[in-house]
């Protein structure tokens, strides 16, 4: 793939940030939008703006077709069987959310057991931790270990009969540990239980193919997909979708509406109350075309090569700590300066023109496994060069003189 070129289609890198040319580190918590991205969502707001499913105009009927066409190429892109199991929400927070809901208000019952992991994301956590206070159910933690790695054996331990729905983070954005989701699916099915894939940093790393992996449920956002925020998806197996009950009532979700009676419709509208986020989904199409177009495979690649090369030349610096070395990674590399405090490199890192990440990255109990307050997360998209990453390299050595 051609980085130089690919460079040219996201507008923001034209720009400067403290009088430096833009380094952009920080894809895993939005990525940039591409020009293709930002035309599709401005013309429809121009030239072919009107509702969906409520009317017959012109306008009407070309946003409804252009809004189920872009759920198909959802449906593509995750290779799910139907376009009736993709469901729009706003994010993978919402995602989960809406899963947690409608999962614990069918299937959960005193006693029952959610398992999540040690590494998952804030959203993969406190859901699960609200519906089961709400259904007396047991929240159940796997762990990993000091690179990151997950321990498969206690995973193995805690997967019982009273086991409901396992909830996995397929890569985590703290650790860009990847996880032997498929693996763990097949342990999880075994046991009768469900299994909720969070694909929020996987969806624009890896080829994802929900059948192959036989999730039953698998959620991304569309802003980390180089698409626009306030969109996202929820992927679930049809006869699944069809038991769970909707959550919120209103406009589409409905068949027929009575003072005595409401009957819900099918899935995906009974999931999808209100005037949807059309131009969003229009925008997430775009992104879609848009990453299909270079490959994701090509991108897979590209992004592992900076990965690696990060990896290698951050180990050389004096003070810095990586933090998750597990042996199969997405592109995320977290560390902490010694004697100084995340936050500080950042700022500093900032005013050279380099955009990271500081803080917990909403993983608390994953700073809590290493006793740190918070890292440094640099994270690379398909734009991101080694020669940013040599710039990046070369202003930390700087801040070393500093300490």
């Amino acid at each position: 793939m051609d980085v130089t070129q690919i460079r040219k289609d996201f507008p923001l890198l034209r720009q400067s940030m403290q009088g430096h040319p833009l380094i952009y580190l920080d894809t895993a918590a939005t990525a940039l939008k591409p020009k293709s991205v930002i035309d599709a969502m401005t013309k429809f707001y121009q030239e072919n703006y009107g509702t969906v499913h409520r009317a017959v105009y012109d306008l009407a009927s070309y946003s409804t077709e252009a809004y189920q066409n872009s759920r198909r190429k959802v449906q593509q892109f995750l290779n799910a069987k139907f376009e009736e199991e993709i469901i729009f929400t706003s994010g993978t927070t919402d995602s989960i959310n809406l899963l947690a809901r409608s999962f614990g208000k069918a299937f959960l019952h005193p006693k029952d057991e959610i398992l999540i992991t040690e590494m998952e994301h804030h959203s993969g956590i406190v859901p699960w931790q609200m519906v089961c206070e709400e259904r007396g159910a047991i929240l159940k933690v796997v762990p990993f270990d000091d690179s990151g790695k997950l321990q498969l054996d206690a995973y193995q331990t805690l997967l019982t009969p009273k086991t409901k729905l396992v909830s996995i983070v397929h890569i985590s954005n703290a650790l860009g540990t990847v996880n032997p989701v498929q693996e763990m699916i097949q342990m999880a099915h075994q046991k009768g239980a469900k299994v909720f894939i969070d694909g929020a940093q996987a969806a624009p790393q890896l080829p994802i193919d929900v059948q192959q992996l036989n999730a039953d449920f698998y959620a991304f956002s569309g802003h980390k997909l180089y698409g626009p925020t306030g969109i996202g998806i929820l992927y679930g197996k049809k006869e699944l979708l069809e038991a769970l009950p909707p959550i919120k009532g209103g406009g589409d979700m409905i068949e027929k509406v009575t003072f005595e009676k409401t009957t819900y419709n099918i899935p995906p509208l009974k999931f999808e109350a209100g005037t949807p986020p059309i131009a969003e989904a229009i925008g997430l199409g775009a992104a879609i075309d848009y990453l299909q177009s270079i490959g994701l495979s090509s991108i897979e690649k590209h992004e592992q090569e900076l990965l690696q090369y990060a990896t290698q030349n951050l180990q050389k610096i004096p003070k810095i700590r990586l933090i998750g070395t597990a042996p199969k990674k997405g592109s995320i590399l977290s560390f902490v300066l010694e004697g100084m405090h995340p936050l500080d490199v950042a700022t500093l890192l900032n005013l050279k023109g380099i955009a990271v990440r500081s803080g917990h990255a909403c993983a608390q109990p994953v700073m809590q496994h290493f006793k740190i307050p918070a890292i440094v997360r640099a994270s690379f998209g398909l734009y991101n060069t080694k020669a940013e990453i040599d710039a990046f390299c070369d202003s930390l050595k700087d801040l070393l003189l500093l300490i």
